[in-house]
């Protein structure tokens, strides 16, 4: 059985736990949880980089990142699925990257709280960071993608927006809400459309000053 290693809070593990549930995909995958702070946890042997989501085959090859880790599972469905055939592919890619884009930035922001004491932090390079989130969401407010009727309906833009939106709501208290309404309807209408999006979920956490560092 391929074993995936990955965290409860990491959105880019939550990313292939839905697309699992998505594509059929979910009893071929043992869930197994790693600490990307523990340099004796075997995550650092099978990705050189130490971060999840890594994906470790039957045959004992690893797959990482998300995005890569989509496509494999897209290929084991049949494909076409996640990532649509022809031109239509390239929307999807390119949202799938934005979207991969304000998890990054806010991840980046919650390990600067998290491994820096406040005297050591840099309020320039967070703003920087939020200032990347604030563009993203502004373009997929303006942009906002379709709503799937089904769970069949989602591709990879989509699913990784999602986790996007989720993640926003477990470390920053759903601030995004706020000022993003039809982006808030729409996360709404993809939680009634995928069921998997609510059995991930995570309660909201915003991460304290010397919080642990093995979650995301």
């Amino acid at each position: 059985m391929m074993k995936l290693r990955s965290s409860p809070p990491s959105p880019f593990g939550r990313k292939v736990k839905l697309a699992l549930s998505i594509l059929g995909l979910k009893g071929k995958v043992e869930i197994e949880d790693a600490n990307t702070a523990d340099p004796s946890d075997s995550l650092r042997s099978q990705n050189p980089l130490g971060k999840i989501p890594a994906l470790v085959l039957e045959n004992g090859d690893v797959l990482y990142d998300s995005s890569v880790i989509l496509e494999y599972l897209d290929f084991l469905a049949g494909g076409g699925k996640l990532f649509p055939e022809g031109e239509a592919r390239f929307p999807v890619l390119r949202d799938q990257t934005l979207a991969d884009g304000i998890m990054d930035a806010a991840i980046l922001r919650v390990y600067e709280k998290r491994f820096k004491e406040p005297k050591y932090r840099d309020p320039a390079w967070d703003a920087y960071q939020a200032a990347k989130m604030d563009r993203g969401l502004k373009h997929f407010e303006d942009n906002t993608p379709p709503v799937p009727a089904t769970a069949a309906d989602v591709n990879a833009g989509s699913l990784t927006l999602a986790c996007a939106l989720g993640y926003l709501d477990i470390r920053f208290a759903g601030e995004w809400r706020q000022t993003h309404p039809k982006l808030v309807a729409w996360l709404d209408a993809f939680e009634a459309a995928v069921p998997a999006f609510t059995d991930t979920k995570v309660p909201p956490a915003p991460v304290p000053d010397n919080a642990p560092a093995l979650l995301q």
